[in-house]
């Protein structure tokens, strides 16, 4: 199964290690993915991906961390079919430690949701959520890609909320947003998580952040910190030896 009217690409990240298939037009893998992967730590074993496309971030994980099991959700049929299809065709083949399910985000661990993911089952949520308010924001006119790149800013209350029911007690939350909806985040978070941590993601070392990497423990109340910046590239342009290592390396942020 396939998008329909679609051309499907086959496209490689992390250094050629990662192999997708994904549609050629709307919402593309990306560096946002990647990166959301590489902040997973190296203890995390059950895993669960929210909105995960293609399975980018997921595949990506279970590509770093071989004793992880991996559930995506992906909401969209036919996206959710390529990545059940790209779990199988990795090296080595990921389809037994991943499993594919499409449902909104809002209906899991829900009586009337999905069977899987199961509540207080994963030790770690991660999820690269819509990051446009189309109230501010222009939207792509492409179903699909509106759809990945678009929500309103209240629609993330549903994803934490969501996070909440499908992590044990004292699991983690890891995120990647835009840096403006920090207050946002922290607020949201607040009433159900802390030990908010919020590390910037910047282009170049002059430039403002484009994006933070979020991560969060559930039921805690410590209080936020902000790590040390990620510069992905050199006032040149120039990738970074740390852009490097996780990008096409395929490393993690908490391994050095």
């Amino acid at each position: 199964m396939t998008p329909p009217d679609q051309e499907i690409t086959d496209d490689a990240l992390i250094g050629g290690r990662l192999h997708l298939l994904q549609p050629a037009r709307g919402h593309r893998a990306g560096h946002d993915a990647v990166l959301l992967a590489a902040s997973v730590p190296p203890g995390a074993r059950r895993v669960v991906d929210l909105g995960a496309g293609v399975g980018t971030a997921g595949l990506a994980v279970a590509l770093r961390l071989p004793l992880a099991r991996v559930t995506l959700v992906e909401i969209d049929p036919a996206i959710a079919a390529l990545a059940a299809r790209n779990a199988g065709r990795q090296d080595p083949d990921m389809a037994e430690r991943v499993q594919v399910v499409t449902a909104d985000v809002a209906t899991l661990a829900r009586p009337s949701g999905p069977p899987v993911p199961l509540a207080g089952g994963a030790d770690l949520v991660l999820m690269n959520p819509p990051f446009n308010d189309p109230a501010r924001h222009r939207i792509s006119p492409r179903a699909g890609r509106a759809r990945a790149h678009s929500a309103e800013d209240d629609s993330m209350e549903a994803w934490l909320r969501a996070a909440d029911r499908l992590l044990e007690a004292s699991g983690e939350l890891r995120l990647i947003h835009r840096p403006e909806a920090i207050g946002t985040l922290i607020e949201l978070l607040h009433r159900r998580a802390g030990a908010v941590s919020i590390r910037p993601v910047h282009g170049r070392p002059d430039t403002p952040a484009i994006r933070v990497l979020v991560s969060a423990i559930k039921g805690r109340r410590t209080p936020p910190a902000i790590l040390p910046g990620l510069v992905l590239a050199d006032t040149q342009g120039r990738p970074t030896p740390e852009a490097e290592r996780l990008l096409r390396g395929g490393g993690g942020l908490d391994e050095h």
